[in-house]
């Protein structure tokens, strides 16, 4: 029994349907084909996988320690997203400084704006979390660790005045880790792709 697909049922290189008109259509009897379009990243060698990791996880106890210091949490989870993505990601898009920063600035203004309008609350925190990927999106600075702010703030309510200059300084912390841990390895990917 032959284990190749029959022509008519194969996409052709551009990834057009078959004859039938379903992408990758499987004939009786064939072997069965990964649907999925894509394949996962490869993984990571052991000294970048390494390099990330350590990385990430000294600016999250960087932050851990400058709160401790002051007295209030700094970190919060949309950070430790931030600085996953920043240090294991660096030339995504979601991993830029002009997504990072503008991006949880507009994700605090999204979650204060719906606060005051409709108070904490989870149905608050939802719209919050949609307007600020939609504004995130039309600003051209995409983060989606952004959105997660703006539930933090609609469901914690913390106090702006000390909120918004803590969450703007971590960001820039992130990125400037971000910026220095790229060129401590000489194979790192350079970070970031792109300022603004």
């Amino acid at each position: 029994m032959s284990t190749a697909l029959h022509p008519a049922s194969s996409p052709d290189a551009s990834g057009s349907p078959d004859a039938a008109g379903s992408p990758g259509a499987q004939v009786p009897g064939a072997p069965r084909r990964r649907m999925s379009g894509g394949r996962a990243p490869a993984r990571p060698t052991a000294a970048a996988a390494i390099h990330s990791i350590s990385a990430a996880t000294a600016v999250l106890l960087w932050l851990v320690a400058v709160g401790a210091m002051i007295h209030e949490p700094i970190l919060i989870p949309p950070l430790a997203a931030s600085a996953a993505l920043v240090h294991s990601a660096p030339t995504l898009p979601l991993a830029q400084p002009r997504g990072v920063i503008i991006g949880h600035m507009v994700g605090a203004a999204v979650g204060y704006g719906v606060l005051a309008v409709a108070g904490s609350s989870a149905w608050g925190a939802a719209v919050a979390a949609g307007v600020t990927l939609a504004l995130v999106m039309a600003a051209r600075t995409p983060h989606s660790p952004a959105c997660a702010t703006a539930v933090v703030v609609v469901l914690q309510s913390p106090a702006a005045a000390r909120f918004v200059p803590l969450l703007f300084g971590s960001t820039v912390l992130i990125v400037l880790t971000g910026y220095a841990a790229s060129r401590v390895r000489r194979k790192a990917p350079r970070y970031p792709a792109y300022w603004w």
